[in-house]
């Protein structure tokens, strides 16, 4: 298979998207990966733009594909825990209308792999809760909430919140699939591994220290079990500056986290075909 990109956090920056593009139209990658935290949050950052995905993203992307003709890549895309749901129609309408795939929960065949998505992160201390299931268990980390205390942008299918794991989800997702073959692209990283390391050494919640390992413990017995070819993750920006490492082999499949907590963007560029290739890039 010919270069594949992937990126992920890009947090609705502008400047990381444009040096994305720049990139692409350089490079004429065949495939891109978009790991979900596309969109701007809040935490009381102004927003550039008051509509970020119909004033800038769906234009420059729309552009790209325009100016690229036949080389406009396939893109496959997932949202992530920052991205409220109520988003989503957005993607899945320039997914009908041939701009990129969307990815959660949906399987793809290209050449001689499949590529499947899923966006649920286990549950996080923040309130919005779109993009969260239980782990294995209803069991959840000191310091984060629960999945059923949090907000929603939309009203979640009922029961969906309360009786679904992400170990079910990926169970049912991936029945019937020859894994040996497939990119997974999540947004959770796999649990005690150098891609879910987050800063938060030394820190207690009611004199209980905290789990400094954040991924998913369902996502990291999936790759050992299951040993997809690649695994594409982010959600947890400082990882790779705390441990010095942005990939890390688990048997034979490579995990790639391309989220980073700098102002570049980081870029991985890979070839299913050979992951001791892959490489990753600040621009």
């Amino acid at each position: 298979m010919p270069i594949c990109f992937f990126a992920s956090d890009l947090h609705g920056k502008p400047s990381r998207y444009e040096k994305l593009i720049a990139q692409i139209k350089k490079d004429r990658p065949a495939i891109v990966f978009l790991g979900g935290d596309l969109l701007p949050h809040g935490f009381g950052i102004k927003p550039d733009f008051d509509d970020f995905f119909g004033d800038f993203l769906l234009p420059a992307f729309s552009k790209l594909k325009e100016n690229m003709g036949s080389d406009y890549p396939e893109i496959y895309l997932i949202l992530g825990n920052d991205d409220p749901r109520i988003n989503e129609e957005d993607f899945i309408n320039a997914d009908q209308a041939g701009l990129w795939h969307y990815a959660h929960a949906n399987k793809f065949k290209n050449g001689n792999y499949t590529i499947i998505g899923y966006a649920y992160v286990p549950p996080t201390p923040f309130l919005l809760k779109d993009w969260e299931r239980y782990d294995v268990s209803r069991y959840v980390d000191p310091g984060c909430i629960h999945p059923l205390e949090g907000k929603f942008s939309i009203p979640p299918p009922e029961g969906d919140i309360e009786y679904q794991t992400i170990q079910e989800d990926l169970k049912r997702l991936t029945e019937g699939v020859n894994t040996s073959r497939t990119i997974m692209l999540f947004h959770s990283p796999p649990y005690q591994t150098k891609l879910d390391r987050a800063d938060l050494d030394g820190k207690m919640i009611e004199h209980v220290p905290l789990d400094v390992h954040v991924g998913s413990i369902a996502i990291k017995r999936f790759i050992e079990e299951s040993k997809p070819m690649i695994t594409l993750h982010g959600h947890i920006h400082e990882a790779s500056r705390l441990t010095g490492q942005w990939n890390e082999f688990i048997g034979d499949t490579l995990a790639v986290n391309a989220a980073w907590d700098g102002p570049e963007l980081s870029l991985v560029s890979f070839d299913p075909d050979k992951p001791g290739s892959t490489t990753r890039q600040l621009v």
